[in-house]
């Protein structure tokens, strides 16, 4: 049994892998912003990010480090340094000093491509941190997550309720269930010889998924055949500007996600997959799809 602290733990990737972290019987000490409910194994430490006295509290009694906290939408450049870049150089050297060796951290297939987008930027310069901590350190860079609870995907299962999906240009995807995911991270806790490694790990799919085949897939899981439309990424852009123009500042749409969503390649690289000895994808995707969209439908999302 290991101690854990976590961040992120109230955030969709967190819940999960607070869940699954219990059920292997490993105690949690869980960064949070606001009061949580009282969770046996799970200690919520008040605090966040840029408050470096609590996230010194949130490693008392920790071996190991759980950095999934980050910031995926923000309108501004400063935004993204704060959440990402200063966020994680926070949370290296409080484990730095509370003697914690082992430290994992969540990044994002999108650092492999830092001049599309302020946030791939943010989260490579991160991995940069990471690497020059000299703490025992590996990173995973998720592909596209989904699951139970997401939000990020929700909009794509409401489109297919309606049987029209607008998709970005022509390209392809991997895919990874929060699960998976969760139980790579999990995974990683005790694999020494994973350290100084980056990982990129996916549901198991060579090649991934065509933008179509992942519309028609959610199709197929919300029960309803789709017309999967790839749009021009003009049009895609300027869906990114009505976007801030409704929504404002919280936008989901923006210009900056706009630019890496039309990146015609978000397939991981295989030769970056954790070794089958360590981790393999137990969700096959069809599957992982339909409990997503029941999941949906019994808490009335869609």
């Amino acid at each position: 049994m290991t101690t854990l602290a976590i961040t992120g733990g109230t955030g969709f990737v967190g819940k999960t892998l607070i869940r699954l972290a219990l059920a292997q019987g490993h105690q949690v000490r869980a960064l949070a912003r606001r009061l949580q409910p009282d969770q046996p194994g799970v200690i919520w430490v008040p605090g966040a990010l840029d408050d470096p006295a609590s996230l010194l509290a949130l490693m008392e009694g920790a071996e190991a480090v759980i950095h999934v906290a980050g910031v995926v939408n923000t309108p501004t450049r400063e935004g993204f340094i704060a959440g990402n870049i200063t966020g994680t150089e926070a949370m290296l050297a409080a484990a730095a000093q509370a003697g914690i060796r082992r430290f994992i951290h969540v990044s994002s297939l999108s650092a492999r491509e830092p001049a599309l987008s302020v946030y791939g930027w943010s989260k490579a310069e991160a991995e940069t941190r990471v690497a020059a901590s000299g703490l025992d350190w590996t990173m995973v860079r998720p592909p596209a997550i989904y699951g139970p609870g997401d939000l990020d995907q929700l909009d794509l299962f409401k489109a297919a309720k309606m049987g029209i999906m607008p998709l970005p240009p022509h390209g392809r995807l991997s895919l990874l269930e929060v699960g998976d995911l969760a139980r790579l991270l999990l995974a990683l806790i005790a694999a020494l010889e994973a350290a100084g490694h980056i990982y990129e790990a996916d549901d198991g799919v060579p090649g991934g998924w065509t933008h179509e085949g992942y519309g028609r897939a959610i199709g197929a899981a919300m029960g309803r055949r789709v017309l999967a439309l790839s749009l021009p990424a003009s049009i895609v852009r300027l869906g990114a500007r009505a976007d801030r123009l409704w929504r404002g500042d919280k936008a989901k749409l923006t210009a900056d996600r706009a630019a890496y969503f039309c990146h015609p390649d978000w397939v991981i690289t295989p030769d970056a997959r954790p070794p089958a000895s360590l981790w393999t994808p137990q969700v096959e995707t069809h599957e992982g799809l339909k409990a997503t969209a029941d999941w949906y439908r019994a808490h009335g999302w869609i």
